[in-house]
């Protein structure tokens, strides 16, 4: 009679509060969270390779910020509910200045060796996994259903675009990523290419009359 009484608690159905996702989203979660976890792993790896200070502080507030939004994330999910913590802003640092044109730099060519790792190709492998992530954000965002992990969801997608951004002008700094410009003459035409609307178009009636 204890067996069979065990045997029926064991039968019951998860509780609402785990079933407030749909299956694609199912899916799509494990996914986010398991690129999550990628990232956080390589940058642990990179880590002892960084001989830049300045690369290895956007390292480690990185992978500090993206550690407390994986553990928030994870713990929506499993419940549907509002996280126990709020999500947070990234703050990149330092300026925003860009600089363009090009300079001559030597040839790239596959490592031979991990004694030939720069910070050069780190920062870019930095870079890679914030970009993947980020579109991975964005599109899973929009297939999620349940609200509260939609929204922690969303709420990501810009923190990633500026430690995307922040990784770039580090690059771009040190003349890893640069950034050829077009012609003077080409930038003014491609500027002038499309001007806003002069006014309120005028829509075409719809025959079906709206709702009955």
């Amino acid at each position: 009679m204890q067996n069979q009484n065990q045997n029926q608690v064991n039968t019951q159905p998860p509780a609402m509060l785990n079933r407030n996702h749909g299956g694609h989203e199912m899916f799509d979660m494990h996914e986010v969270l398991s690129g999550m976890i990628s990232v956080l792993d390589q940058f642990m790896i990179y880590r002892p390779l960084v001989q830049d200070k300045e690369l290895l502080s956007i390292l480690d507030r990185q992978y500090n910020f993206i550690l407390s939004q994986y553990n928030l994330t994870a713990e929506c999910f499993t419940t549907g509910q509002k996280p126990s913590q709020e999500t947070s802003t990234y703050m990149m640092q330092g300026t925003t200045q860009v600089n363009y044109g090009l300079t001559p730099t030597q040839p790239k060519k596959p490592n031979q060796s991990l004694n030939d790792v720069k910070d050069a190709g780190i920062s870019g492998y930095m870079l890679g996994l914030i970009k993947t992530c980020a579109s991975l954000l964005t599109m899973s965002a929009v297939e999620v259903v349940n609200p509260v992990v939609r929204r922690v969801l969303a709420s990501q997608v810009q923190n990633y675009i500026e430690m995307a951004y922040e990784i770039f002008l580090y690059q771009n700094k040190h003349a890893y990523y640069q950034v050829p410009q077009l012609a003077t003459s080409d930038i003014q035409l491609m500027l002038n290419t499309y001007i806003p609307s002069p006014g309120n178009p005028q829509l075409p009636n719809n025959s079906s009359g709206g709702l009955q």
